[in-house]
């Protein structure tokens, strides 16, 4: 996506974002259970049938100027350390895209608030990002979760390694197929992934449980974590949870 489907930014501190929300929990990944608020931001390079927030990208089901607007880094500070939550999640869309998440996260990390960026790693992160100090919670898309987009598209390689090389990063996989695990083993053999949470795909509680009862056992075997979608299990597919 580009940004002459929302308009140009003012300048290097502001953000295109969907929707900013609070009174929940971080739901995927090592933070799961964790009280957090959300930074969602608008705008995804990527085009996945799995994706569960395509109001930030799609253009062909959504009007993203509708569903997002110009944000300065300075108020999405000021309204996140009036919140109790320490942990601030900034998620997508994809937040790589945006220069201005740098100093978003700076300004975030200076308050004193843990931050985790949801990229999907296919962006290397600027140095002056990783010395910030966020931690990055990895989404490589598997070929069942990209519905049909090219691998060289969704898997990039220099981007994995700079993200590998990090320390920072966490890796979370999204599986609609236990058949699909054999694709991770390979990017955890290429790039020494760890650590590795592996979740069902699912936007229904029922959904969400069949997919881990069906994972449970492969994924122990690997050493890998078994991953949940706490959020699904709790609030189903409603928005801003």
């Amino acid at each position: 996506m580009t940004a002459a489907l929302v308009g140009v930014p003012r300048g290097r501190r502001t953000l295109r974002i969907a929707e900013t929300f609070a009174h929940t929990v971080q739901g995927e990944g090592i933070s799961t259970g964790v009280p957090a608020v959300f930074i969602r931001f608008s705008l995804c390079n990527l085009t996945c049938g799995g994706c569960d927030s395509p109001y930030t990208w799609d253009t062909g089901r959504f009007d993203l100027r509708a569903e997002s607007s110009w944000r300065e880094v300075d108020d999405l500070v000021e309204w996140a350390v009036k919140r109790p939550e320490k942990l601030v999640v900034v998620t997508g869309g994809e937040p790589l895209l945006q220069p201005g998440v740098l100093p978003l996260v700076q300004d975030l990390r200076a308050a004193g608030r843990d931050v985790e960026i949801e990229t999907n790693g296919t962006i290397a992160p600027v140095p002056e990002l990783v010395s910030a100090g966020p931690w990055f919670n990895v989404s490589p898309k598997l070929s069942g979760f990209g519905c049909g987009m090219r691998e060289e598209k969704r898997i990039v390689p220099a981007a994995l390694r700079a993200l590998a090389s990090s320390g920072r990063a966490r890796w979370k996989f999204v599986v609609q197929d236990p058949g699909e695990l054999a694709e991770i083993a390979a990017l955890e053999a290429a790039y020494g992934l760890a650590p590795i949470s592996v979740m069902p795909e699912g936007t229904t509680p029922e959904a969400v449980l069949e997919g881990m009862r069906t994972l449970v056992t492969p994924v122990v075997e690997r050493g890998w974590r078994l991953g949940t979608r706490l959020h699904v299990l709790l609030w189903g597919d409603e928005r801003g949870r």
